[in-house]
């Protein structure tokens, strides 16, 4: 009698991806995704999927900078207090910090605006092997810049080329960045975190309450909150015009922290065990080598040992 095939580790964690997976395909209204989801967990089994998930990348993120052919860049989207900081600290744990970079995008500089929109981006791309985190993205370019177009004015841009086709313009130029850099080896992992009003609204209290955090908070938090309806209108026109099948937007349910970082690292290591990753096997003649190599050290070790005596 025949067994039934295993699931890979990509299948096993499929409830955990598919259902937060957009990829062009169909209508997108963000309101018709949960921000308070949990799936089949509660916390205490998350956090031992959590350690599974953590111990499963660290493996792929070895395979991934031995082979030195892929590079995966991870991109982090969220409203003010969204979790974005505390899942790249949670989810990375563990990770050899050789191998992965953490960018967080603030107000351009000077020489950034002397610059077209995705240059700072671009610069900061993962190299071959590498793992880069956007903490913050070039998505702010569709995103604040829309929200403040007083901020836009400040990019220095032609006149005749701040049109209302702009955003159009934009998030054309985003997907076609995004593809080529999929046609070049770096696969692209994008991630709304999906928070509510209300429970941002916790999470500033508590930041205004805990002495530990309150070097979070910001006057200009409760100013963009005020914007609220205004990002998620835009963020909504983001993720329907920027989802593709290379590069879709996977909303995260974001209000338990816990799940958040479940579908996370899930999406993520479900997207590294796709790429076959193995560590660079040794040629004949290397093997050859590395034998002449061994039994020279081991006979160095048993002559030293003789002169110990």
């Amino acid at each position: 009698m025949n067994k039934k095939p295993s699931k890979s580790f990509a299948q096993e964690l499929d409830r955990y991806i598919t259902p937060f997976r957009y990829d062009g395909s169909g209508k997108f209204h963000l309101k018709d995704h949960k921000t308070d989801e949990k799936g089949d967990l509660d916390k205490e089994k998350a956090l031992v999927l959590l350690d599974a998930n953590k111990k499963r990348l660290i493996e792929f993120q070895e395979k991934l900078y031995a082979q030195d052919r892929w590079s995966l860049l991870i991109v982090f989207q969220a409203m003010d207090a969204g979790g974005k900081d505390s899942a790249i600290k949670a989810i990375f744990e563990g990770i050899n910090p050789q191998g992965c970079e953490v960018t967080a995008f603030k107000a351009p500089s000077s020489k950034e605006l002397d610059h077209d929109f995705l240059w700072r981006h671009a610069i900061a791309l993962p190299e071959r092997g590498h793992i880069g985190i956007f903490n913050r993205s070039h998505y702010e370019e569709c995103l604040v810049t829309r929200v403040h177009p007083e901020i836009l004015a400040k990019e220095k841009l032609p006149p005749k080329l701040v049109t209302k086709n702009i955003w159009k313009e934009r998030f054309e130029d985003i997907s076609a960045f995004e593809r080529y850099l999929c046609r070049n080896g770096t696969v692209v992992l994008k991630f709304f975190l999906n928070v509510s009003r209300e429970e941002q609204r916790e999470r500033f209290l508590e930041r205004l309450e805990d002495p530990a955090k309150q070097w979070k908070f910001s006057m200009d938090d409760i100013k963009e909150r005020a914007l609220w309806p205004r990002y998620q209108a835009v963020y909504q026109d983001i993720v329907r015009h920027t989802a593709t099948s290379h590069a879709p937007w996977y909303v995260v349910p974001a209000d338990h922290k816990w799940f958040a970082r479940v579908v996370i690292g899930s999406v993520i290591n479900a997207a590294l065990e796709k790429l076959d990753l193995r560590f660079p096997r040794a040629d004949k003649a290397s093997l050859e080598e590395f034998e002449q190599v061994r039994k020279a050290l081991e006979k160095e070790g048993t002559g030293g040992k003789k002169q110990a005596k």
